[in-house]
C-alpha cells in the first residue's frame, strides 16, 4: 500500500508539472505572437518567411533564466560574457535584408545565444556559424541540438577569417561590429551574394553589401549599436577593393 501511494503521489506531481509547462508554453506563445505583430510587422517587415520564423522559434529558450520574462520585449538581452541577443526587430530586419529563398548556404559570424542561427535555419538549407567565445558556442550548440536543428554547424574560431572549408557562401550575416569591412569575408561570398554587417566603432551603421563580378555594391540601412568584433578585427583596418 505504501508503494502504491508513493506511485500515485509521483504521478500527480508529474501531471502538475506537465500542466505547468503547458500553461507556460501557451503564455510564451501569446507573447511571441504579440512580439511579431507589434515589433516586427508593424515596423515594416513583410517577408512572410521571416515573420513565420520569428513566430516559431522560442526566443525565451535562448536567454538566461533571469531574462526569460523579458524575452519577447523590445530590447537586447544579456546572454553572458559581455554579449547580447539583439532586439527582435533588428534580427528580423537583418534576416529580411538577405532575401533568403530557401536553398542557401549561409555563414553567420557571432553565434552568441544561437537564436539568430535558429531563425535562419528555419529558412535556408545550411547555416555555418562561428563564435569566438568557447562557452557561448557550446551552450548554443547544446540548445540547438535539443531543439532538433540538424542544419546548423558551429565552430569556435575568430570569425574575421570566415570558414574557408565551406566557402563560397550564398550569404553572410555578421552580428558583431568591426570598424571596417573584413576582406576575408567578402572573398568567401559568391558573386550575387549578400553580406549584412554592422560597421563602426562606438556606434555603427548596418550595411548590406552585394558582391558583383566587378566588385561590391553597398547599401547603408540604419544606425545600430552592436558589441565590437574581437580578435583579428581589432588589429586590422581594411576597406573593400574598388
Amino acid at each position: 500500500m505504501v508503494s502504491f501511494g508513493l506511485h500515485t503521489s509521483c504521478s500527480q506531481q508529474d501531471e502538475r508539472e506537465r500542466l505547468r509547462r503547458e500553461t507556460e508554453e501557451k503564455e510564451y506563445s501569446i507573447l511571441r505572437s504579440n512580439m511579431v505583430e507589434k515589433q516586427i510587422i508593424s515596423r515594416g517587415i513583410q517577408n512572410p518567411r521571416v515573420i513565420e520564423a520569428m513566430g516559431k522559434v522560442p526566443r525565451h529558450l535562448f536567454v538566461p533564466e533571469s531574462g526569460k520574462k523579458f524575452a519577447y520585449s523590445d530590447r537586447p538581452l544579456a546572454i553572458g560574457y559581455g554579449q547580447f541577443i539583439s532586439r527582435p526587430y533588428i534580427i528580423a530586419l537583418m534576416t529580411e535584408a538577405l532575401k533568403l529563398e530557401g536553398g542557401e548556404k549561409v555563414l553567420e559570424i557571432g553565434t552568441g545565444s544561437g537564436y539568430q542561427s535558429a531563425i535562419m535555419a528555419e529558412m535556408v538549407a545550411e547555416v555555418y556559424s562561428i563564435e569566438i567565445i568557447d562557452d557561448l558556442a557550446n551552450q548554443a550548440k547544446q540548445k540547438l541540438d535539443q531543439l532538433g536543428y540538424e542544419n546548423i554547424h558551429i565552430k569556435v574560431a575568430d570569425g574575421y577569417h570566415g570558414w574557408k572549408e565551406f566557402a563560397l557562401f550564398d550569404d553572410i550575416l555578421v552580428t558583431a561590429a568591426p570598424d571596417h569591412i573584413p576582406i576575408p569575408l567578402l572573398e568567401q561570398l559568391k558573386v550575387g551574394g549578400q553580406m549584412i554587417i554592422p560597421v563602426g566603432e562606438l556606434f555603427q551603421e548596418l550595411i548590406l553589401l552585394t558582391k558583383t563580378s566587378e566588385g561590391y555594391q553597398e547599401q547603408r540601412i540604419i544606425p545600430v549599436k552592436f558589441e565590437p568584433m574581437t580578435g583579428e578585427a581589432e588589429k586590422k583596418s581594411e576597406v573593400p577593393p574598388d
